[in-house]
Order: C-alpha cells, then sequence, then structure tokens
C-alpha cells in the first residue's frame, strides 16, 4: 500500500500535577476527568500505542506500521531501532512535577530490559507569572550536600531555576536534575524510555490513592551528572527568514527539531527518512500525491520515509515543529554543550 502523511490521535494521561488544558486545547473526548498531565502525541510503547485516525489505514497502530512496512516507514533507518526511537508529548504542568532525574544509555544498570537511556527537550507553548522551570544543580553541589538537602525537604535551595517565556526551548540530557510547573504548557521530545526517578515529590498526597507516590532516591543520586553545570534556554540558529521563518533548536545524537514558522508555502520532509510534525499554531494543509491532509494545533502527522518532501500550505500563520530521528543508534548521551544544532544562551537562571 502507497503511505500517506500519518495523523495520530493523542493518548491523554491522568497525572495529580496536571490541568485541564489539553482537554481544551486537543478537544479530549467526554469521560475524561481530573487533571490530565500528558497528552502522548506519538508514541510506540507496548502499553500506548498510537492510532492513526485518518485514511486508509486508520486504526493501524504505529508499531504494527513499523512491522508491517519497515522500509517504507523508515527508509535508511530501517533495521536500526528495534521501536520508534522518539517519544512526543503536551505536558500541561499545572503544578511542579516531581524533582527528577532520568539515566543516561550507558547506565545500563537502570535500565529494565529493551529501554534506553532519556534525554528529552522542552518547547515552551503556553507559560503564565507563575511558571517556573528547574533544570540542574546549583555549581559545585556534591552529593553529601544534595543528600543533606532532601533530609531537611530543602531540595529546592540546591536547583537552579528560571522563568520561563512561550517560544522558549530547553535540551535536557540525561542526568540532569529537572522539575516545571506552574501553569505551563510544553511540547516535550524525548528517547523512547520511560524510565524515570524521582528525587523528591513536594510531600505531595495522590488523590486518586490517597498515598505519596514513591521516590527512588538511590536510583536517581546514581544518575545525576554532578559535572554538568547551568542549563539555559538555546539560541535557536536561523536556517531561513523572510516570510517563512525556519529555526534549528536541538541537534543531538537522539534527536534534531525545526520550528518553521510563516504564511506562504514551505517544505518539510526529507528524502529516504521519516519526518514527523506537530502544529503549534495556525492551520494548514500538506500536500502529497495530489492529497491535502490539514494539520493544526496539537496534531501530530508523521512522514514516512517513502512519502519524501512534502509541500505545507498555510492557512493564515502556520507554525510547526518538525522533527527528525537519530540517523546512527545512540550509544551514549550527547551533552547538551556540544549539539551542533543550537547554541545554549541567554542570562544565567536565577534559583
Amino acid at each position: 500500500m502507497p503511505l500517506y502523511p500519518l495523523l495520530f490521535a493523542p493518548i491523554l494521561q491522568y497525572r495529580l500535577w496536571g490541568g485541564r488544558r489539553l482537554a481544551e486545547l486537543l478537544s479530549a473526548p467526554q469521560g475524561v476527568d481530573g487533571p490530565i498531565g500528558e497528552a502522548w502525541l506519538l508514541s510506540d510503547r507496548p502499553d500506548h500505542q498510537s492510532r492513526v485516525v485518518a485514511g486508509p489505514l486508520a486504526g493501524k497502530t504505529l508499531g504494527a506500521l513499523l512491522e508491517e512496512y519497515p522500509e517504507q516507514m523508515l527508509g535508511e533507518l530501517a533495521g536500526r531501532f528495534h521501536r520508534f526511537p522518539v517519544l512526543l508529548k503536551f505536558l500541561d504542568a499545572h503544578e511542579l512535577l516531581s524533582v527528577q532525574v532520568h539515566p543516561s544509555d550507558e547506565q545500563v544498570e537502570h535500565l529494565p530490559a529493551g529501554e534506553t537511556g532519556k534525554t528529552e527537550a522542552w518547547v515552551v507553548l503556553e507559560a503564565g507569572p507563575e511558571s517556573r522551570i528547574y533544570a540542574g544543580l546549583r555549581p559545585g553541589t556534591t552529593l553529601g550536600e544534595l543528600r543533606s538537602a532532601l533530609a531537611a525537604g530543602a531540595i529546592a535551595g540546591q536547583l537552579v531555576g528560571f522563568t520561563p517565556k512561550p517560544g522558549d526551548g530547553l535540551l535536557l540530557p540525561a542526568g540532569t536534575v529537572h522539575s516545571l510547573g506552574g501553569d505551563l504548557v510544553v511540547l516535550e521530545v524525548q528517547e523512547n524510555s520511560d524510565v524515570t526517578f524521582r528525587l523528591h515529590d513536594w510531600d505531595r498526597v495522590d488523590p486518586a490513592t490517597g498515598l505519596q507516590r514513591p521516590l527512588q532516591v538511590e536510583e536517581a543520586l546514581d544518575c545525576i551528572d554532578f559535572d554538568q553545570g547551568v542549563l539555559r534556554p538555546v539560541l535557536p540558529v536561523v536556517e531561513a527568514g523572510a516570510r517563512v521563518r525556519r529555526e534549528r533548536l536541538f541537534d543531538c545524537g537522539q534527536f534534531r527539531l525545526w520550528r518553521i514558522q510563516g504564511e506562504l508555502p514551505f517544505t518539510v520532509g526529507a528524502a529516504g527518512l521519516p519526518r514527523v510534525l506537530v502544529g503549534i499554531a495556525g492551520s494548514g494543509d500538506v500536500l502529497h500525491g495530489g492529497a491535502s491532509h490539514p494539520i493544526g494545533f496539537g496534531d501530530v502527522m508523521l512522514l514516512p520515509a517513502m512519502v519524501g518532501e512534502c509541500t505545507v500550505r498555510p492557512r493564515g500563520l502556520l507554525s510547526v515543529v518538525e522533527v527528525a530521528l537519530p540517523e546512527v543508534p545512540t550509544t551514549s548521551v550527547v551533552d547538551g554543550s556540544s549539539c551542533s544544532g543550537a547554541r545554549l544562551g541567554g542570562a544565567a537562571p536565577q534559583a
């Protein structure tokens, strides 16, 4: 079967720190109550499989498509991954997430069978006056000092944070101590891993269980990169300007990501390689094979490798994010300061 631009349905997830913005933004189905912290936009996980919602392949899962059409879906990357290597989400962090750490690909002792490490990145879509991102520890923090702060319930004093604004992009290499919240909506792109170790959870009780969520303090401490330094929002690299602006935000071993905004038609995709599009503002159409495939805010569309390049025709001002997969298998975490796609910059965050 000739493949085409594939639109997938979001998978909404309860999180006690979530809000209701995703239910509003994504037109959640009736009956989805309570705080929705995450919408999994594109997922190839055994327990959460994204499904196509339009065209002849409607109802097919991402995993089934990769198994049935490996070369057509992945092109030059076929056979390099045992599952789709990135996971895309929207987060609605109404309250602060737990203070957490993810292991790197090299820390195999902390990775369940079949899992990878978890380097991730955030693109801020909505932020308010109380929004906050914590990313990294105060320079010079030692393991002993961090243990003492945890015992005293004073972990916040060891974190480095800043007040985000819409459009900010932040790369979080595995090993980064991090959290975010305060009515903040972000797009998250990450390695396809669900391994998270909680250092601290603000002493909250989950109303769904009546219990505090478990912590994994020793595992988290083992995974922290104490030499990492201060993380800042990236300075986008502008690859095209004028009436269509294309900015490269992240370029590392785990994924690449561009933000494209314009009112005139522009090109996305790549010959022989898959790409993922996420609508983050406005609406338009992706043109392929004589057909038009609508895309708007919150839509995620996978362009299989055999689809190649496509033209996007905006209806007014349209903003999309384009994500490329790693072109070689990742064997170690890439330090954010060495990523070639975007430079780290901006004023030093304040704790």
